[in-house]
């Protein structure tokens, strides 16, 4: 069943031009890869699926308009976002900031707990305290906390050191294999995406140019719209 679908979307900041044709579309359990070089959209097309941009075309979520809805009952339908750079509540502990973002579910602080050990060690700890990694971590767990039926991943690894990075990627590869959660993730790992997407969007100058099943993406295309 179809989760998530764009359909020439469209898009600008202001009076400037940002998206002038994206389409996608995300099932139940699946994970989706969306990828392109720096400033080709990608950030732009998320901001517009969680309605933080006005945006025109078809942009649908378990088949309701998001048009119709406001970021938080963009949120409220189960769209859960883990934004670039984070943006942990520094003041909070780790457990005052994923009691904040709860919603009743099967995501519940023990089971974040499971998933990223080291915020149960952390608990009591604010968030401003805690290094780069330690609060990715802590930003996905709190998108959880929501119990989403869509995670969006927008860049989580960027940054982080090798060893923090495969934690994420351990983490990323476990909520697929045991949970029913449609993933969108925006990532410039090309081997790790492959690993886990199921499928792939590439965009370029603010369109889709490609669209498929990960293993098929050809090489040529990848060095092309992907590829420093």
């Amino acid at each position: 069943m179809t989760l998530l679908a764009l359909e020439g979307l469209t898009a600008s900041y202001g009076p400037v031009p940002a998206l002038f044709g994206v389409d996608l579309s995300l099932g139940e359990g699946e994970v989706l890869a969306l990828m392109g070089r720096n400033g080709m959209g990608k950030t732009t097309t998320v901001k517009a699926i969680c309605r933080m941009i006005p945006s025109q075309g078809g942009l649908r979520f378990d088949g309701q308009d998001l048009h119709r809805r406001a970021s938080h009952q963009a949120a409220r339908l189960g769209i859960g976002l883990v934004p670039e750079g984070r943006r942990c509540f520094a003041d909070l502990t780790v457990a005052e900031n994923l009691m904040a973002a709860a919603r009743r579910g099967p995501w519940t602080m023990e089971r974040v707990q499971a998933l990223f050990p080291r915020l149960g060690e952390r608990s009591a700890q604010r968030a401003a305290t805690l290094s780069g990694g330690e609060q990715q971590m802590l930003a996905i767990g709190r998108a959880l906390m929501t119990n989403p039926r869509l995670l969006i991943l927008d860049e989580a690894t960027e940054g982080l050191a090798p060893i923090v990075r495969q934690e994420i990627w351990t983490a990323i590869a476990e909520l697929k294999r045991e949970t029913g959660l449609a993933i969108l993730l925006i990532d410039k790992s090309l081997r790790e995406l492959t690993a886990v997407a199921d499928r792939a969007v590439i965009l370029a100058r603010g369109r889709t140019v490609w669209s498929g099943e990960m293993r098929t993406l050809p090489p040529e295309i990848s060095h092309r719209y992907v590829g420093v």
